[in-house]
C-alpha cells in the first residue's frame, strides 16, 4: 500500500483516487476550495463534476497542501493546466528530494511554451516527475469501465513504480520513456477536440471527423518528432488513442465546448456552458508557436486558432481546409508502378 496526495479535487483527481483507493493505496485529496472539500467530506462524491462515483469512506480531503503533501510515497497533480505553475510553487517547500510527482493534466504554457510536466520540474526542481496519460474520461475510469494508459518517465525505474501504483483489472498500464512526445499529443489532442466539436456544430458527419482524426495525428505526429518525440508514441495509447476518445465522446469538454463554438457561441460561452476548464483554448495558441519555431505546418490547428481568435466563421475554415493544395498522401519514395 502506497500513501498518496491527490492534488485536485475535480472529475480526473476524483476519478482516479477512485481508482488507487480501489487498488489498497490510502488516499488524501486536497482542493484550495473549501466548499469543495466540505462537499465531498460530507458526501464523499464530487456532486458538481463527476456524480454517482461514490469514494471510499477511507478517504481523507483536506484544504492544507501540507497535509496531502508531506510524508507521501506519491503526489499527483491533477489540478487544471492553468493552475499547475501556481500550485507547484506552493508545494515546492513541501515536496522532499527524489519525490515522485504524476501529472495528469494536459496543456502547452503559452508563453512559456513548456509543458506541464517541464513547468514542475522548473517550479520543484528536487522533484522526479513522471506523467499519466491516454484514452481516460474520467466519467468512465470512476465507474471502473476497462481502459488502457500510458505512465512516462525519464527514469524506467520511476515510470515502472507509477505503473505498478496504477495497474489494475480496468487499467492498464505501459511504460514510456518519451515524457514529452506524451504530453505533447495530450495537449495537441485538446485542440483538434475542439475542431471535431466545430465539425459536429456546423452540421458535419462522421466522414468528417474520421478524416479530421486521421490528418490531425499527421500533424501531430510530425511537429512531435521534429521536437525529439518518438512516432511509436503519437501511434499509440497517448496519441491516437487519446485523440479518437477526445473527438468522438461526448465526455471530452474540448469536443462539447467545439460544437457550442460551430454552433455560434463565443469561446467564453462555449467554457460557461460547459463548466470546466477546456485545456484546448489554453494549447492552440502555443501549437501555433511550436509549428512556426519548427517550421511543421499545422493546418489544422491554424484553423482552429482562426475559429478561436480571430472571428474566422467555422464555415469558412472547413471550406479552407478542404481547398488547399492538392497533396500526395505517401510522401516517402515509393514511386508511381507505372510512368506517366
Amino acid at each position: 500500500m502506497a500513501r498518496i496526495g491527490m492534488i485536485g479535487a475535480g472529475s480526473w483527481g476524483t476519478a482516479l483516487t477512485w481508482l488507487l483507493t480501489n487498488n489498497g493505496h490510502e488516499v488524501t485529496v486536497w482542493s484550495a476550495l473549501a466548499a469543495e472539500i466540505e462537499m465531498l467530506r460530507r458526501e464523499h462524491e464530487q456532486k458538481e463534476k463527476l456524480p454517482g462515483v461514490k469514494l471510499s469512506e477511507t478517504t481523507a480531503f483536506t484544504t492544507e497542501l501540507a497535509r496531502a503533501a508531506e510524508g507521501m510515497d506519491l503526489l499527483v497533480l491533477a489540478v487544471p493546466s492553468p493552475f499547475t505553475r501556481s500550485t507547484s510553487k506552493q508545494l515546492c517547500p513541501l515536496v522532499r528530494e527524489g519525490q515522485i510527482i504524476v501529472n495528469v493534466a494536459k496543456g502547452i504554457e503559452e508563453n512559456t511554451l513548456l509543458t506541464l510536466s517541464q513547468i514542475i520540474e522548473q517550479e520543484i526542481p528536487q522533484a522526479e516527475v513522471a506523467v499519466l496519460s491516454g484514452p481516460s474520461h474520467a466519467e468512465e475510469v470512476g465507474r471502473g469501465m476497462p481502459t488502457a494508459i500510458t505512465a512516462a518517465a525519464r527514469r524506467k525505474r520511476t515510470a515502472e513504480y507509477v505503473q505498478n501504483i496504477f495497474m489494475s483489472d480496468v487499467f492498464r498500464v505501459y511504460a514510456s520513456p518519451d515524457v514529452y512526445g506524451v504530453e505533447l499529443g495530450a495537449a495537441l489532442k485538446n485542440v483538434v477536440a475542439l475542431a471535431a466539436g466545430i465539425a459536429d456544430g456546423i452540421g458535419c458527419g462522421d466522414n468528417t471527423k474520421a478524416a479530421l482524426i486521421t490528418r490531425a495525428i499527421k500533424e501531430i505526429a510530425a511537429l512531435g518528432m521534429k521536437l525529439g518525440g518518438h512516432f511509436e508514441t503519437f501511434y499509440g495509447l497517448s496519441g491516437i488513442g487519446d485523440l479518437i476518445v477526445t473527438c468522438a465522446s461526448m465526455h471530452s469538454r474540448n469536443r462539447r465546448a467545439g460544437i457550442l463554438i460551430g454552433q455560434g457561441k463565443t469561446i467564453q460561452e462555449a467554457m460557461d456552458e460547459v463548466h470546466m476548464v477546456v485545456e484546448g483554448v489554453y494549447s492552440a495558441k502555443a501549437a501555433m508557436e511550436l509549428s512556426a519555431r519548427c517550421g511543421v505546418p499545422l493546418p489544422i490547428i491554424e484553423q482552429v486558432n482562426a475559429v478561436l481568435f480571430s472571428g474566422k466563421s467555422a464555415v469558412q475554415a472547413m471550406n479552407d481546409l478542404m481547398m488547399r493544395d492538392k497533396k500526395i498522401e505517401i510522401t516517402d519514395d515509393i514511386g508511381w508502378e507505372l510512368p506517366d
